[in-house]
């Protein structure tokens, strides 16, 4: 943290540089997620009030957009104050002039806490036998996501080929917002899936998503980014093969997006 009447002192790009690291530490302050040493400490002066006089200093950038100065403008007029909003507006606004823009990695974003019950972790919910096998996924934010989808949906487990990039990656955790750990899952190959199980694929050329009848619990099979469903695994789906109908020229959907759509439509199935 920097004292605000210093800041008044500096000009141009190190002004903003200063206040979009400024804005970022403390919206993860009212987080609670600081890094130890990062923490607010200006004993002198409450953390809202420090987080207004910030705001002072980035409305007389004469950069700001007219939207982004109307909007802080609002908020420190507001009876009460969001000081969180302040700083992901302000910083967000700092980033774009300054002409970095953040990662999806980069966002701050809380945690989100396990479910308790009577001051005691509650068990994970989920729908029994439904479970997925991710094929050779290899960009750690889409498995990350997977993971977010896949526990978020009710799937009970989640099974990850040997060509399945690190679900340990910095990049797979912070998509995953925690899921990895809460989620069951272990590496398998296609010949290790459970012989007794009803296996489909999600992959173009099958029956639309809308009429197929999904299995009451089996495996659903998702294929790599850049090359779908193996061969192999299409030859393991014996209950066979569902798809997503498009319209677009592209007929493109993201592995992430189309296994949402995936999941839902076989969850409303369950009634």
């Amino acid at each position: 943290m920097i004292n605000p009447n210093k800041l008044f002192q500096l000009e141009g790009g190190q002004q903003r540089r200063k206040l979009a690291l400024c804005f970022g530490a403390l919206e993860r302050d009212i987080l609670g997620i600081a890094e130890k040493g990062n923490e607010y400490n200006f004993s002198s002066m409450p953390r809202a009030d420090y987080i207004k006089a910030l705001c002072r200093v980035f409305l007389k950038d004469p950069k700001i957009s007219a939207d982004a100065a109307q909007k802080i403008a609002a908020l420190l007029e507001a009876p009460n104050f969001d000081e969180r909003l302040a700083c992901n507006l302000a910083r967000n606004e700092l980033l774009a002039i300054i002409g970095t823009f953040p990662a999806e990695w980069d966002l701050i974003i809380a945690p989100h806490p396990v479910r308790a019950l009577n001051g005691t972790v509650a068990k994970r919910d989920f729908f029994p036998g439904l479970c997925v096998y991710a094929e050779d996924i290899r960009s750690p934010f889409n498995l990350g996501s997977i993971f977010r989808t896949a526990e978020g949906m009710g799937a009970q487990k989640l099974y990850l080929s040997p060509g399945c990039c690190d679900p340990k990656h910095p990049r797979a955790q912070r998509s995953a917002m925690g899921c990895i750990q809460t989620m069951e899952w272990e590496r398998a190959s296609l010949d290790d899936l459970p012989q007794d199980q009803n296996i489909f694929v999600l992959e173009t050329g099958g029956t639309p998503i809308e009429e197929f009848e999904f299995p009451k619990s089996g495996i659903c099979i998702i294929g790599s980014e850049e090359l779908g469903a193996s061969p192999q695994a299409l030859a393991k789906a014996s209950y066979g093969r569902v798809t997503i109908p498009m319209k677009g020229l592209k007929a493109s959907l993201n592995v992430g997006v189309a296994f949402g759509i995936l999941m839902q439509k076989w969850v409303e199935s369950l009634g």
